[in-house]
């Protein structure tokens, strides 16, 4: 005979979102499946059923094994007499399925009351756990009732006529299921417009069943599909490429690893070979070692999208509007600068008028010059100074550490970190960290991505600058990975703690559970244990966050942190012990599920950046000023720090270097910077050319 289930998502008494694998009923029978193995399966099993009108438990009688006991409502105490098991044979069972829930001598008739018996699968043992929490009886079609409607400990169970009254119905806990879904695969796109595509896949498979999947680009978040939906259609942008992939998430919360990425490049939605006129009146000035330039806007058949600044005929820098600084240049020097207008389509304007400008003689500017010291040809992610002025800088998908000396530009290679594995995104070998005892004890702290988690662990190196492998201590490991949002970064306190920064695993729901290590900064002893002043009495230090890199502490012990936002905005935050920074309910400032922003408690940025403007990394504090390197923005910002606040917030290098990953204090009080321009978004070794930069600052 066949067996039929469904699926139900119902709200429990406590508003709970509980899942129910119910059996469907029909004309008041229940059908069989095959025998199976075990004797008794189950469909919920050894769980309680709680009264939806008094949140009181189903209970045997004084916890009697008597068969004819009476049932009864009582405080729920998780004792084996509250345990009860529905078996796909329609019976429930309790006392470890060797007892069956029976009525009073087999009796039909309205106000039987229900008891414990020992099993003969006769009809008056049949009962069906409906999707609006009625609990049915087979044999009379009568519902399981507390009498009289009452909420008192001890009253009597019975069967009745059905009435939909909350005295009739019932719910169970939320299942245990800690199991992910499978990934999703083969993505397919068809319908390709400039504005919209239709993205499909191949579902995956889980041990409970797919509720949503989640399809992002290149880390954001474009929309959630119910599970059972397998094609779906994409809002994109003309002439954009995006990367796009899937993840699969069931009701528990579960979220699978990434699908592999699928690239989609839309058409523009108008064919346009007009360029823009040409920047007139371009002007400017000379300040120290810095220029501003500005000029009039240029027109366009469609529209400008940007400006490109050149100097002495090579691009340096992107403007959206009609200004322009140009820092870090060499003193009394001449500089010939022209401007020239693109539109969505890349068509370029001729340039602007020549202006030829002359820096100072000597620099009074927050910045005075950059120096590339380096190039890469793999992602410089994490970045360390020693006391001997040199660097050690991990790079991302080659998963080996590089140690460079800047007064040569000489690199030479550690070793390999073993059990690295990316994830065909932005995971891999990532921050590094040295306690300031680095001399002495040698100890250099890793954060990677492994092949099950992402994991924080420390390695010696040698007085040769090799790595010891065979002092690889694991400090923390279990952390959530995925193909995004990882985090990474490590910092060292001037508590002497180790702060870490860990990604929501692409599962908002991790950032708000502070039992789970995902979302979240992290404050770890040297030796990986947990400090006994923090507050939650595991690693968390705050929570609330969506993909945290940046940390970074000023003069007076304040930590700083700079977080990646989904298609909003990013944030700047100051980190404070056992704080709730919102996510994934509030994006910066912008409000996104729940009561969003306004939710008490949630602490606001101190700092805001729309993401075309922001996507940022790495933070550093150099003489109580922030500076904050940013990818899809091309800039790096520098801000006061004044009390508890940013303040005088100036962009720099605006599309002069491109994508900038990670800037750190140098040990002489100046910047170390690194660019992170290609192959940012996959996982292959050495496709990269990226720079490592030196950048003096001003007094």
């Amino acid at each position: 005979m066949n067996r039929r289930t469904q699926r139900v998502l119902w709200k429990d008494l406590l508003g709970v979102s509980t899942l129910f694998w119910v059996a469907a009923c029909g004309a008041g029978a229940v059908t069989e499946s095959p025998t199976p193995k075990p004797e008794v399966a189950a469909i919920f099993a050894g769980e309680p059923l709680v009264s939806a009108q008094s949140g009181r438990c189903l209970d045997v009688v004084q916890e009697s094994r008597t068969p004819g006991t009476g049932l009864q409502i009582y405080g729920c105490h998780g004792r084996i007499n509250q345990a009860f098991t529905f078996t796909t044979a329609g019976e429930l069972r309790t006392y470890d399925n060797t007892l069956c829930v029976d009525t009073a001598s087999g009796q039909t008739a309205q106000g039987t009351r229900a008891v414990i018996a020992t099993c003969t699968g006769l009809p008056a043992q049949k009962w069906v756990f409906n999707a609006n929490g009625t609990v049915v009886h087979t044999a009379s079609g009568l519902c399981l009732d507390v009498e009289g409607a009452l909420t008192t400990d001890e009253t009597p169970i019975i069967i009745w006529a059905c009435n939909g009254q909350t005295n009739q119905k019932w719910s169970r806990p939320v299942p245990s299921d800690t199991q992910a879904p499978t990934p999703p695969s083969n993505l397919v796109t068809s319908n390709l417009t400039c504005n919209s595509v239709t993205l499909s896949w191949t579902g995956s498979t889980d041990n409970v069943g797919v509720a949503f999947y989640d399809i992002y680009h290149d880390g954001q978040q474009m929309k959630s599909v119910d599970g059972s939906t397998l094609s779906t259609s994409l809002t994109v942008v003309p002439g954009a490429t995006w990367g796009l992939y899937v993840n699969a998430r069931d009701a528990a919360g579960n979220v699978s690893q990434a699908s592999p990425t699928l690239t989609v490049t839309p058409p523009q939605c108008q064919a346009d070979t007009t360029p823009p006129t040409a920047p007139t009146q371009l002007s400017g000035s000379a300040f120290g070692t810095s220029v501003t330039l500005t000029w009039n806007a240029s027109t366009d058949n469609v529209g400008v999208t940007g400006y490109d600044v050149l100097r002495n005929s090579a691009k340096i820098g992107t403007a959206t509007g009609t200004t322009f600084l140009d820092s870090g240049l060499a003193a009394s020097t001449a500089y010939t600068y022209t401007a020239v207008a693109r539109d969505a389509q890349g068509n370029v304007s001729t340039a602007s008028n020549a202006l030829t400008l002359t820096t100072g003689a000597a620099c009074t500017n927050p910045i005075c010059s950059v120096t590339q010291v380096a190039t890469d040809t793999d992602i410089p992610w994490g970045l360390v100074p020693l006391a001997d002025g040199t660097v050690l800088y991990s790079r991302r998908d080659a998963q080996d550490i590089v140690r460079l000396n800047p007064a040569t530009g000489v690199k030479t290679t550690l070793g390999t970190v073993p059990n690295v594995q990316s994830t065909d995104g932005e995971g891999g070998l990532l921050g590094l960290a040295v306690a300031p005892t680095f001399d002495t004890d040698r100890w250099l702290y890793i954060m990677h991505t492994s092949p099950t988690d992402n994991r924080i662990v420390r390695i010696k190196v040698t007085a040769n600058f090799t790595l010891d492998l065979a002092s690889e201590q694991v400090l923390v490991q279990g952390l959530v990975r995925n193909k995004f949002h990882n985090g990474g970064r490590l910092r060292w306190g001037p508590d002497g703690k180790l702060y870490a920064s860990t990604g929501d695993g692409q599962n908002g729901a991790n950032s708000q559970n502070t039992s789970n290590l995902a979302g979240k900064v992290l404050r770890i002893n040297p030796d990986g244990s947990i400090p006994s002043d923090n507050p939650f009495g595991n690693l968390v230090w705050s929570y609330g966050h969506r993909n945290p890199q940046g940390l970074a502490f000023d003069s007076s012990g304040q930590l700083w942190e700079q977080e990646f936002g989904n298609s909003v905005m990013d944030e700047t935050n100051l980190i404070v012990k056992g704080g709730n920074y919102g996510w994934p309910d509030c994006e910066g400032t912008v409000s996104q599920s729940g009561s969003g922003c306004a939710t008490p408690g949630y602490i606001a940025p101190k700092q805001t950046y729309s993401t075309a403007e922001g996507s940022c990394s790495g933070i550093a504090v150099v003489r109580d000023v922030l500076y904050v390197a940013c990818q899809r923005g091309t800039r790096l910002y520098r801000e006061v720090i004044s009390g508890s606040s940013l303040t005088n917030v100036t962009q720099y290098f605006v599309g002069t270097y491109g994508r900038l990953r990670t800037v750190e204090p140098s040990v002489d009080g100046n910047l170390w910077l690194t660019t992170s321009n290609s192959g940012d978004k996959d996982s292959i070794p050495n496709n990269s050319n990226e720079k490592l930069f030196r950048v003096l600052l001003g007094n």
